[in-house]
């Protein structure tokens, strides 16, 4: 008996679900299956036109083929569910697809479904990091025709040389309608890993920009004749083009949304250039994550929301201080409390009420900080403040580990402490480069680097602390250094005081970065000058605080020494502990129980919620235990 080319295909697809399938159910790996139903759904969602029309019957081997497909989805989905209830919603939707498709819907229903499907799954699926920017079109334009036109043709139309030879035949990207309900994320998959069982390799000799740019440019080629559209539009960031296709994005909105999306996706170098106002940023956010309330996906709208706030709002929240510290203070409450809100209520009336006033306040921050521009001036002022505030608390801390090895008389170990800091000079070079041309830094990710790293130091600063501390008369010093000093100076804690080090230093030109990068959105080109000279100010400042400090504090004997560094190092201590909390907070690791009355004094690292506080009077409580402890001796 023969097979027909679609007999054939559709044969060898399920072969290829089949040990997908097999795979899965051997390793019990969810993203395996998550992957899988997201691509059959969306493989649903372009193919259905051909299997049915007007509720009748097209090709039966297509609709067979579909039918075949919505089984694998559902049954899949149903292993998901069963293993836990986190993925009932998922159940929902291929059983939805299921029953359409069984019933023969229109290939609107149908699309409806598989795209509700694909959109339950973006929750649970790995989020991946997108490039700031794209290849140059005529670069990709040229890796396509050396590596891909041979079978999808020089135009992207499915017709190269081997096309004719090959089974499946290549996608012709130029078909609309294909590429309408078609995601860039599966493009972009295909591009990574190839497809199983067909011609289509992995391109893994590529960067991941390379293989963005490749994806990005076959997913724009059916959409290259939209003009582009006059008006203001509802944004649509890079990570909604990627994950959702333009029927999607399109779906319940004008006609003129719609053709703002399609036009977008055929000039994606539009997501890529220019700066991104943090208020925007702030602003889409936030309606995605109320979009997700609305939908039932708490969680994710609750990830949603504090994005809004890392990723956009605590960008400027410096600039706006300048011009007004309250509405600053209103609004960073307002989104703090919506991520609680987007978690826990379930009445959408009061979700958008709460979101509403939330984006009015954003309206009222962002006219303000856009029709006001900052001055030369303000713009140099701000530079050298940021510098100074950020980089004095890592000097403390390196001037502080220096001077005790000098005091120790262990001189031989400075190098120890200079390689730290100058590592994380180098590291912090390497973040401004890639922040500006390779990855995005997630806010959660930033937070939660900076969260730990001042943990740790705070944890270290109070060990050193009470360690100084016990030596504060020339007596016990003495003894101490004939004793021991050899002794616990050994390679391991040298290197301990080298990493200390780096992340004191490592963690704040890392904050610095991101306050430079938000205060350049608020300037033009021209003023750059400004932030520069600001910058060079506070490097010069920093420099004479540092030799001033070293000068004078080796000067002084060792008991007055040791008992003023020791206050030093309890006061750094303690508002380490303080940022540490809240940096843990605003990443969403550390709860949130705000205190009867509200403060915020960020040069302390005090905020009014019981767990900053009972952290930070832990660390008081542990001074003052040493304090008393030593006065009774």
């Amino acid at each position: 008996m023969s097979l027909s080319k679609r007999q054939f295909n559709f044969i060898l697809i399920l072969l290829v679900i089949t040990v997908v399938s097999f795979s899965a159910s051997a390793s019990g790996s969810e993203q395996t299956k998550i992957k899988q139903i997201a691509q059959l759904a969306e493989y649903v969602g372009v193919d259905y036109v051909a299997a049915v029309g007007n509720g009748e019957i097209l090709d039966s081997d297509e609709y067979q083929e579909m039918s075949e497909f919505s089984h694998v989805i559902l049954e899949q989905a149903s292993q998901l569910s069963s293993q836990t209830t986190k993925f009932d919603t998922v159940k929902t939707h291929a059983k939805a697809l299921h029953t359409a498709i069984s019933n023969k819907e229109s290939v609107e229903k149908v699309r409806k479904e598989s795209s509700a499907l694909r959109e339950s799954l973006l929750t649970f699926m790995p989020q991946l990091s997108l490039p700031t920017t794209l290849l140059p079109i005529e670069q990709t334009k040229a890796l396509f025709a050396a590596n891909c036109s041979i079978c999808h043709g020089a135009s992207g139309q499915g017709n190269g040389p081997l096309a004719k030879n090959l089974t499946p035949e290549p996608t012709n990207f130029t078909d609309k309608e294909r590429a309408t309900n078609r995601s860039l994320m599966g493009l972009y998959d295909a591009v990574t890993n190839g497809i199983n069982d067909t011609p289509m390799v992995a391109f893994t000799q590529f960067n991941a920009q390379q293989r963005w740019s490749l994806a990005f440019y076959v997913g724009s080629l059916a959409f290259k004749d939209v003009q582009k559209p006059e008006g203001t539009f509802e944004s649509v960031t890079a990570s909604q083009i990627v994950n959702l296709n333009p029927a999607q994005l399109s779906a319940g909105q004008s006609e003129s949304q719609a053709h703002y999306v399609n036009w977008l996706r055929g000039n994606p170098d539009q997501l890529f250039t220019g700066k991104k106002n943090p208020i925007t940023v702030t602003r889409t956010q936030l309606l995605a994550a109320q979009a997700a309330h609305a939908k039932g996906n708490y969680s994710q709208a609750s990830d949603l929301a504090i994005s809004a706030y890392l990723d956009g709002f605590e960008l400027v929240e410096n600039n706006l201080n300048a011009y007004d510290e309250t509405l600053r203070k209103n609004i960073e409450l307002q989104l703090m409390d919506l991520r609680q809100t987007f978690k826990n209520e379930k009445d959408t009336t009061i979700v958008n009420e709460k979101v509403s006033a939330a984006l009015a306040q954003l309206a009222k921050a962002d006219s303000m900080l856009n029709e006001t521009k900052l001055t030369d001036g303000a713009l140099l002022s701000a530079s050298l403040v940021i510098l100074l505030r950020e980089g004095l608390e890592a000097l403390l801390v390196v001037i502080a580990l220096m001077t005790v090895l000098i005091k120790t008389q262990r001189q031989d170990a400075l190098k120890y402490v200079h390689v730290g800091w100058v590592m994380a000079l180098i590291a912090g070079g390497l973040t401004w480069a890639a922040a500006q041309t390779l990855i995005q830094i997630s806010g959660a990710s930033r937070e939660v680097m900076e969260g730990a790293g001042a943990l740790f130091a705070a944890i270290i600063l109070l060990y050193v602390g009470v360690w100084m501390h016990s030596k504060t008369s020339a007596q016990q010093w003495q003894k101490y250094i004939n004793d021991n000093i050899d002794k616990r100076l050994e390679s391991g804690t040298l290197w301990g005081l080298a990493g200390l080090s780096f992340i004191a230093v490592y963690r704040e030109i890392f904050e610095t970065v991101l306050f430079y990068q938000s205060l350049l959105t608020q300037s033009s080109q021209a003023q750059y000058s400004s932030v520069a000279i600001g910058f060079a100010l506070g490097v010069a400042l920093l420099a004479l605080i540092a030799w001033v400090l070293v000068k004078y504090s080796i000067k002084l004997p060792i008991a007055k020494f040791f008992a003023y560094t020791t206050y030093l190092l309890f006061a750094l201590a303690f508002v380490l502990m303080g940022k540490a909390v809240i940096a843990l907070q605003e990443a969403d690791i550390v709860a949130i129980s705000s205190m009867p009355i509200n403060f915020d004094i960020a040069l302390l690292g005090l905020k009014s919620t019981w767990q900053g506080f009972i952290a930070q009077i832990a660390v008081a409580a542990i001074f003052s235990f040493y304090i008393i402890k030593a006065k009774k001796h």
